[in-house]
């Protein structure tokens, strides 16, 4: 199973110097039967790509919450065993799609590295100051976090992660 942690840039630098993504529990993003049920498609591209989707918007939270880190949304993709991931119950917004690893995660068999571009700086940055008011319902928010994905996350290989590092 294909599994998408949210990160940031500061985050994967911690991730790159241990070895590892951890501690576990960890919180990740992945097909599961609510996404499937929610996003209404048998195609696995689209799914996954709804999974990363989850991912990077959790990853705008974790920018929110991280003033002092550079504003990128950062997303690892693990692939790891299906009995690994365990779905997080509900199927509010808050968690579709989420599971939780239960143990942490060798970077090595990490599968790729999505981040953003430069050029998305702008919109990120907007985005992760309103994402906490778009989870409260606010329109306008929810309008400038939706900014922030309409950036694709860039695709690196695992080899790439230290040009990636501030």
């Amino acid at each position: 199973m294909r599994v998408y942690v949210p990160l940031t840039l500061s985050g994967l630098a911690e991730v790159y110097k241990a070895g590892e993504l951890g501690p576990a529990p960890l919180r990740a993003y992945a097909v599961t039967p609510g996404l499937r049920e929610w996003y209404v498609s048998d195609d696995i591209e689209e799914l996954e790509y709804a999974a990363l989707s989850r991912a990077a918007e959790a990853s705008l939270r974790l920018l929110a919450a991280d003033p002092a880190a550079p504003r990128k949304r950062v997303v690892v993709a693990v692939d790891v065993d299906d009995k690994a991931a365990s779905a997080v119950p509900g199927l509010d917004e808050a968690t579709l799609g989420q599971v939780s690893l239960a143990e942490p995660v060798r970077l090595t068999v990490a599968a790729a590295v999505h981040v953003d571009a430069d050029d998305a700086r702008t919109d990120v940055e907007a985005a992760a100051g309103a994402v906490e008011a778009a989870d409260r319902g606010d329109d306008d928010a929810r309008f400038t976090v939706d900014g922030a994905e309409d950036h694709e996350l860039l695709w690196f290989g695992v080899q790439e992660i230290p040009g990636l590092l501030p």
